[in-house]
């Protein structure tokens, strides 16, 4: 309903503008820009080198009880902008999930005064990260099956769902969510997201996400939606990924990003998809896909983040050679694993000193990611 009540008040206010003089003389509009995006820019600008490159990247970490000293030296030397958590951090009590992830957080805000994302894939159902019973959440898949008791209580029940569960993983000290999935089925992602989508009906799935992240968002918690413009064959973790189809078929395919767009998602990641009809380099490797179609077609202004590039469908480029090429193009955060941490950043700096990357492109990322810090709060001051 919301949705039809924006499209009729737009045509009214259409019809009204219609009807109203014109001044004889225009005034001079003052644009007034956003203050926190005006300090998320000094505070870009105001990073070296080594504090701009580490504040792009998000690190996996090996520990489950207590940070190590490898780890403590590693993000000592590279205060990265994010931590993802997997299965083998999260096997333990919660009091120690919390004490771990607070130590995290004191560890890297100590070396660049910014707050890290500390990121979780917690989607429900399969795609779940911790112990039975800690933020349990129903797969996307079951939420329409319930469809015929009802749309809208199908949809107040996942906003309940996702708040209840954002709640104690922001108690437990996360902060970001890979999650939602905002792909419909259809034949190319069936076998891949047959239980993680929110089915085949594109304009459900919308509504559905959107009812997701706003749980999410009332208890904390940034959801970054996925993946972008869709995933195709089996597994791209394991196999390439391709969506052979015209650009109409493409634009249908992505509306639900665009649903989510137009109603305040702030964070998506971009898949290692290949749609020819767009470019022939993968998404997360793709200025057109990612400046072109998603932020000027689509419009959107928030995080662009990569999907990990050790998939089998990023192909078979070095990740760390990956990442700088991915920065170019347009994203905006970058996975990586600890071991590969030193390598991508020393690469980001090397593509700094021989220009294949751009400081100002490298600012931009970094302003964007900070800026969603400020609005959650994640900096101290502000």
């Amino acid at each position: 309903m919301r949705f039809l009540s924006g499209v009729l008040l737009v045509f009214l206010l259409s019809s009204c503008v219609g009807r109203v003089a014109t001044p004889a003389i225009e005034e001079e509009i003052t644009v007034i820009d956003d203050p926190l995006r005006v300090r998320a820019r000094e505070i870009a600008s105001s990073l070296d080198d080594r504090l701009l490159a580490s504040q792009i990247l998000i690190s996996g970490i090996d520990e489950d009880k207590s940070i190590s000293v490898k780890m403590t030296e590693l993000f000592t030397a590279l205060p990265t902008g994010g931590i993802m958590l997997f299965r083998y951090n999260l096997n333990t009590d919660n009091d120690t999930i919390q004490a771990l992830l607070a130590q995290i957080k004191k560890l890297i805000k100590s070396e660049s005064n910014i707050t890290p994302f500390i990121a979780v894939d917690h989607e429900g159902g399969t795609v779940n990260r911790f112990r039975r019973g800690v933020a349990d959440l129903p797969s996307a898949s079951t939420y329409y099956g319930r469809i015929a008791q009802g749309r809208v209580k199908t949809l107040v029940l996942i906003e309940a769902d996702s708040l209840k569960a954002g709640r104690v993983i922001f108690n437990l000290g996360i902060n970001m969510n890979f999650a939602p999935v905002a792909e419909y089925l259809f034949d190319g992602n069936y076998k891949f997201l047959s239980r993680r989508s929110y089915g085949p009906d594109p304009f459900f799935t919308a509504q559905a996400a959107e009812a997701f992240i706003r749980g999410m968002k009332q208890a904390g918690v940034l959801c970054v939606v996925k993946h972008f413009p869709a995933s195709a064959g089996p597994d791209p973790h394991r196999s390439p990924s391709v969506l052979d189809m015209d650009r109409a078929a493409l634009d249908k395919l992505v509306s639900p990003f665009a649903f989510l767009i137009k109603n305040g998602a702030r964070a998506i990641m971009a898949a290692h998809t290949l749609a020819p009809a767009i470019d022939d380099k993968i998404a997360s490797l793709s200025p057109a896909a990612m400046g072109n179609w998603l932020r000027g077609d689509l419009g959107f202004d928030g995080i662009i983040l990569s999907d990990d590039f050790i998939m089998a469908a990023a192909g078979n480029t070095p990740p760390e050679e990956a990442a700088v090429l991915s920065i170019a193009a347009g994203s905006d955060m970058i996975l990586v694993w600890p071991d590969n941490l030193p390598k991508t950043h020393q690469a980001i700096i090397n593509a700094l000193k021989d220009g294949r990357l751009s400081r100002l492109r490298l600012q931009d990322a970094a302003q964007r990611v900070i800026y969603e810090k400020l609005r959650m709060g994640l900096i101290d001051g502000e």
